[in-house]
């Protein structure tokens, strides 16, 4: 599979979460209980954040793929590295959006329902994108580092 290929099913991944996520952040906003609303307005706001990435990273990905020397090794190998990297940061920070939604939970949301539901909101949402960003990481397509034809001939 081409680092286009990957990208473009990562993206219609996460697009799909995201479209979930608001749809479900929607539903949850209509309950009476605290809790749930504050869930649900977590899912929402994560969903149209992740939508904005996925569209994003989709267009630019259809961009870059456009360009002529996109085929190239040179290419290729930055581009896998530069999205392996990125992954790699975003698995980084999903760890302290679920700690930061630990502590949310436990601090405001222990006498208050709603502030309780938004930091568990913010768990499953960062738990989710921790396997998500990790799983893909892990599944970069590998590309070989394109030769130094100087270095080469210097030999």
């Amino acid at each position: 599979m081409s680092i286009w290929d990957f990208n473009r099913q990562l993206t219609q991944r996460l697009l799909a979460w995201a479209v979930s996520s608001i749809t479900t952040g929607a539903a949850l906003q209509r309950r009476s209980d605290a809790r749930q609303r504050g869930i649900g307005l977590q899912f929402a706001g994560w969903g149209i954040v992740n939508l904005l990435i996925a569209l994003f990273g989709k267009y630019g990905t259809q961009r870059r793929a456009r360009q002529p020397q996109a085929n190239t090794a040179q290419t290729l190998h930055k581009e896998s590295r530069n999205l392996r990297r990125l992954l790699w940061i975003n698995t980084g920070l999903d760890v302290l959006y679920v700690l930061g939604g630990l502590l949310l939970a436990r601090r405001k949301g222990h006498d208050n329902p709603h502030w309780r539901g938004q930091g568990q909101g913010i768990i499953v949402q960062g738990g989710f994108l921790f396997f998500f960003d990790l799983l893909h990481a892990l599944l970069v397509p590998k590309t070989e580092a394109p030769r130094n034809n100087l270095l080469e001939s210097d030999a």
